[in-house]
């Protein structure tokens, strides 16, 4: 089984590598970014480029979008629905947060410009509309809130035309981006899922149809289910790096690391590409980045730490990048942290600063978090308590910084990773009941709450830490447990996989300390390093 799936990694990396090459031989064509149709009043000529233009704009290539959708409107400039495609462009991810207040400028702007060409239809009216009230009363009106009006419009609007599958389409996106992160039923992504399915049996070829399925079961209890769609959206838009680094989501969910390390390969040559032909958005294109960040995270599962240091190295000699972007900043951040902590190199953590230094890192508090808390905890961890406390102030001061923002997902993730690091400093000190009770807490924050899109996991999960703590506290049965928890919803981790075998053979259980053992020695059949750990697995399993 794991040799067909490390076959099949390799497979698919051969063919998303030769997609990505093919794919920059040219502008992309529909052939390499997918099908869409939505029908407009437009001329037909500009039609042709309106539904190239929705394409690009459902994989969230928005400057290719903006671009495409400019050109519908030089082809027909009464086309109003070509202002309505670069007002949702300007939004970007909306999954992400909240758009930049110079997009929200220009896009209202833009919608200023869009009146006087006038509105051939009454559907065309409501989705212009719709896109409106994320434009209205920035000043005074939440993003959240707006982003609710939004959802309950998209909802009216697909009501409405119920034969209009990209109304609904839009409006499962809508359903995705207002989930609230604390919601463990998945009410609504379940519902966008509903809606997606149906239409994806009768338009296969659909890139958004994929992309917000992939987003719609990006959870570990429902993740096997957006496996088909992982496996198709790469191959429905090529040429598109984010279409080929979407599937990772559902692949790191379920452990699968060789197929996520081959598609962020894809992702990330599509993107560098991307960055050549437009050489001013800077040295390191967010896009790449992105995908490096969770091609990192697979390497290290693998012990391929040769291959994850070339990642770092590459991440070190970035100058510049897109600022705006909360996915570049926080990989910049996030890759030589895992690098570090992953290996458990405590020294090498404790030495990490924020690179490169001229970026507005106060704009992304956490961002800069991934790095103090990195430090912090190498340093507590490598009886530099000092260190950890200096650091851990840090991080309180960039909790209320978000705080402050009203950023209260990000703030309750940094006021988490805050505990973490008391509760090590605690262990450190010999506190060890006081440490697990702070790790407990811990826990219960982190699984409170769900990953952001931006990062394939935490730096290390809670209650991966946890079993780790309760193993030095001796207590290995209860690390068991622990870890055992952990796998079931960050599978296949190579810490996770050690710390449960080693918790298993302390606690004089034989047969699982084995089979864990066994799994990771399995996993780490490609290691291209020398880890500790795979030592003491092939050690046990010798024995008789």
């Amino acid at each position: 089984m794991i040799l067909r799936i490390l076959l099949t990694g390799m497979a698919l990396f051969v063919w998303l590598s030769a997609a990505a090459v093919t794919a920059r031989a040219a502008t992309p064509d529909a052939d390499q970014v997918g099908q869409v149709h939505f029908h407009t009043s437009c001329s037909a000529e500009a039609q042709v480029h309106f539904d190239r233009a929705v394409a690009l704009l459902h994989s969230f290539w928005f400057p290719e979008a903006i671009k495409a959708f400019h050109t519908v409107l030089e082809t027909d400039s009464s086309c109003a629905m070509g202002y309505w495609g670069i007002a949702v462009s300007l939004l970007g991810n909306p999954l992400a947060g909240a758009p930049t207040p110079q997009a929200l400028q220009e896009g209202a702007a833009l919608l200023r410009e869009a009146k006087p060409v006038g509105v051939q239809t009454e559907r065309e009216y409501d989705y212009l509309s719709a896109i409106a009230l994320f434009y209205k009363d920035v000043e005074s009106t939440e993003h959240r809130t707006r982003a609710l009006a939004y959802e309950q419009v998209m909802a009216r609007l697909a009501a409405r035309y119920p034969d209009d599958t990209e109304a609904a389409i839009f409006y499962a996106l809508a359903l995705l981006s207002t989930a609230p992160p604390t919601d463990k039923t998945y009410a609504n992504q379940l519902r966008a899922a509903a809606i997606l399915e149906k239409i994806w049996a009768q338009q296969p070829r659909h890139p958004g149809v994929a992309h917000y399925l992939i987003h719609s079961y990006d959870y570990p209890p429902i993740a096997a289910q957006g496996l088909t769609a992982a496996r198709s959206y790469a191959r429905i838009a090529p040429a598109v790096p984010h279409a080929l680094h979407m599937p990772s989501h559902i692949f790191t969910r379920l452990g699968l690391w060789q197929e996520s390390i081959a598609t962020n390969r894809a992702s990330a040559m599509a993107a560098k590409e991307e960055l050549r032909a437009t050489p001013t958005v800077g040295t390191g294109s967010a896009n790449a980045l992105h995908a490096m960040d969770y091609m990192i995270y697979g390497y290290l599962q693998l012990a391929q730490d040769q291959a994850a240091k070339r990642l770092v190295d590459e991440v070190r000699a970035i100058q510049t990048t897109d600022a705006a972007r909360l996915d570049a900043i926080y990989a910049l951040a996030a890759i030589p942290a895992r690098y570090a902590l992953e290996r458990r190199r405590w020294d090498e953590a404790m030495g990490l600063q924020l690179h490169p230094k001229e970026l507005a890192w106060d704009r992304f508090p956490q961002a800069e978090a991934v790095i103090v808390f990195a430090r912090a905890l190498g340093a507590a961890r490598g009886d530099k308590a000092t260190a950890a406390l200096q650091d851990a102030v840090r991080l309180k001061a960039l909790h209320e910084a978000l705080v402050a923002d009203g950023k209260t997902y990000w703030a309750e993730h940094v006021e988490m990773q805050r505990q973490i690091v008391a509760a090590w400093v605690a262990r450190a000190a010999g506190k060890n009941d006081e440490a697990v009770k702070l790790m407990r807490h811990a826990v219960a924050l982190e699984e409170a709450t769900e990953k952001h899109p931006v990062t394939p996991g935490p730096l290390v999960p809670a209650r991966e830490l946890l079993g780790e703590l309760l193993l030095e506290v001796k207590q290995p049965a209860l690390a068991l447990q622990a870890f055992e928890a952990s796998q079931r919803s960050e599978p296949n981790r190579f810490k996770g996989l050690y710390g449960a075998a080693r918790a298993a053979e302390l606690a004089g259980e034989k047969e699982k300390a084995r089979t864990f053992y066994n799994k990771l020695v399995v996993l780490a059949e490609q290691a291209d390093s020398e880890r500790p750990e795979l030592d003491e697995a092939k050690t046990f399993l010798a024995q008789p």
